[in-house]
């Protein structure tokens, strides 16, 4: 297996992206148990989820990880997210009123490390750590109007950039953010009877007029499939999912020049 180096120490000793994916492995088993033990169901998204059906696990060049739940079982989550080791730090909105609305609901960070992305303009304010971490995605329901769901996404679009502006000149614009997952919610609950699912309105980075936006009926029941030493949820039909978040040649290896880690930019383990 090829070698993909993220960092090389002081002392000659390199931290690599399987280094780094062993680690998060470990923080992924032990959301499954929690969300087995609490019957709540999740699945993994964009890489992950590829990993899982190309590579039986991870992506080799991939650096993070990710999950999605639809927002009934988030709730559900967010009650018992706390029964998770001592050695994990959980950041969300409701958790911090400095957490930034605009990255994924909820980042899973494991103590003891630290873990610097790429993206500044959307920098961790929370004061407790920078660890390594898996990103939880607000799954919900999305109208089958393309229209209204553009009109939506550009609403939330809008109030995206000002909010990160705000916060890049150490402002917390509070009320803006509880105005973007308000809309967010009202959406959800407006399509409750839709067909289609998808990232909620607090994930605005993917095109407006290209959605990541599947149907409820491609992901449920779930299916354990193997990821590496264990068995990890992926949608019934993944396909479904992949086509619009990855890619509908999602199967095929991307250039040699693209099999690189993306996401990290220092690391500690």
């Amino acid at each position: 297996m090829e070698e993909y180096i993220l960092k090389v120490k002081e002392d000659g000793t390199k931290i690599t992206v399987r280094d780094v994916q062993l680690r998060l492995l470990e923080i992924l088993k032990d959301i499954d148990a929690l969300c087995q033990k609490h019957n709540i169901s999740y699945w993994l998204t964009g890489g992950s989820a590829l990993g899982a059906v190309r590579h039986q696990g991870f992506i080799p060049w991939d650096d993070d990880a990710d999950i999605g739940m639809m927002y009934e079982d988030y709730q559900k989550f967010l009650k018992v997210v706390n029964e998770l080791d001592d050695c994990y730090v959980v950041q969300s909105f409701t958790t911090h009123k400095e957490y930034n609305v605009c990255i994924p609901a909820m980042k899973i960070r494991l103590k003891g490390t630290y873990c610097e992305e790429y993206n500044w303009l959307l920098r961790n304010k929370c004061k407790d750590g920078d660890g390594l971490f898996i990103d939880v995605f607000v799954i919900d329901y999305i109208s089958e109007n393309k229209y209204i769901d553009f009109t939506w996404r550009c609403r939330n679009g809008l109030l995206m950039l000002l909010i990160t502006a705000l916060e890049n000149i150490s402002f917390n614009p509070l009320w803006l953010k509880k105005r973007f997952v308000r809309n967010a919610r009202k959406y959800g609950k407006l399509n409750q009877h839709s067909k289609y699912i998808g990232y909620d309105l607090t994930w605005c980075f993917n095109s407006m007029l290209k959605p990541v936006v599947y149907s409820k009926e491609s992901v449920f029941p779930i299916q354990y499939v193997t990821f590496e030493d264990t068995q990890l949820p992926i949608p019934k039909i993944p396909k479904e999912m992949l086509d619009v978040e990855i890619s509908i040649h999602h199967m095929q290896y991307p250039d040699k020049k693209d099999q690189v880690p993306k996401h990290i930019k220092d690391i500690e383990i």
